[in-house]
């Protein structure tokens, strides 16, 4: 079990606003950032059930594959990836899983695309035997709940920003905050935004109590951010796409504040929590807090694969 003592970095920044970054990419060395918490409930729930075997899913330079392959190496599990894609040369991302034990299974994108329908997992039962299935991007209740673990109640910001690829951290940390504090979620994904959808459902379910419903792009365009919204206006090329003006943004904002990001994630983010200031958009003298996801182990492959 890892153990979690919030790491909070302060940036200088030339707006009227104080913001602060969680450095949650320093929790552990191979289940960085936000993988653990969405990991933890349900490996739990594995060894309650006392299920050995762990199948994710997940692309060819996923975070999620690496992590999960690492925390089942921890937790004495087995583990098996199905990974989007025709097997290739094994990337950086796939040969970290393999050497923490993981099992490789590659698949089309069609077949991919089919891996929530019954026929699949009747498939990955019959080839695996007893497992607990996580969904990509550890996106589910475990996953969400264990996200809300990121934020102590006790902090005071008047926002909080995080990174979303399937807003299961996003969705984790509104149902756990202050009714004083905003969450803006900066969309990796191009295309249309069901986000902000999606979180709600997942948000509603794992806190009932409450009536949430997340805003989208339109949030955005408001003089003064003020409710829960995740955006799509940052996603630029899309999902581990190459754009040189990302590029440029991340080597300067290393340079300036020695803070490393990932190119998929977290430079999305921060490009976006700088334009976001640049544009006014917080309330004056706020107090913001930006959460770094980690995600620094795809900066091979992703370099790898762009020559970068």
């Amino acid at each position: 079990m890892l153990t979690y003592t919030p790491l909070i970095q302060s940036l200088v920044v030339s707006f009227p606003l104080k913001a602060d970054v969680l450095r949650l990419d320093k929790l552990h060395e191979s289940i960085s950032g936000n993988k653990w918490f969405k990991l933890k409930y349900n490996l739990q729930k594995a060894q309650k059930q006392n299920v050995n075997t762990i199948i994710t899913f997940g692309g060819a330079y996923s975070n999620h594959i690496a992590a999960t392959a690492s925390a089942c190496k921890l937790f004495n599990l087995n583990s098996v990836g199905i990974i989007r894609g025709e097997e290739t040369v094994l990337n950086p991302t796939l040969i970290e899983a393999k050497e923490n034990g993981m099992q490789l299974e590659f698949v089309s994108r069609e077949q991919y695309s089919k891996r929530n329908e019954q026929d699949f997992k009747d498939y990955l039962q019959t080839k695996y035997g007893n497992h607990l299935l996580i969904p990509e991007g550890g996106n589910n209740k475990e996953g969400a709940i264990g996200c809300q673990e990121i934020i102590e109640q006790k902090w005071d910001y008047d926002y909080i920003l995080c990174a979303c690829g399937t807003a299961t951290t996003f969705s984790g940390i509104v149902s756990n905050i202050k009714s004083k504090t905003t969450v803006i979620g900066i969309s990796v994904l191009k295309g249309e935004n069901n986000l902000p959808f999606d979180s709600s459902i997942m948000t509603n379910e794992i806190s009932p109590q409450k009536k949430y419903t997340i805003m989208g792009n339109d949030e955005i365009e408001k003089d003064i951010i003020s409710e829960h919204c995740i955006t799509s206006n940052y996603s630029f090329n899309g999902y581990a796409n190459y754009y040189q003006p990302l590029i440029d943004f991340k080597s300067k904002f290393e340079m300036q504040y020695d803070i490393p990001l990932d190119y998929i994630y977290t430079t999305k983010l921060f490009y976006g929590v700088f334009d976001l200031m640049a544009k006014q958009k917080f309330k004056k003298d706020s107090k913001i807090l930006v959460i770094h996801s980690g995600g620094l182990q795809g900066n091979k492959g992703f370099e790898q694969r762009f020559k970068c």
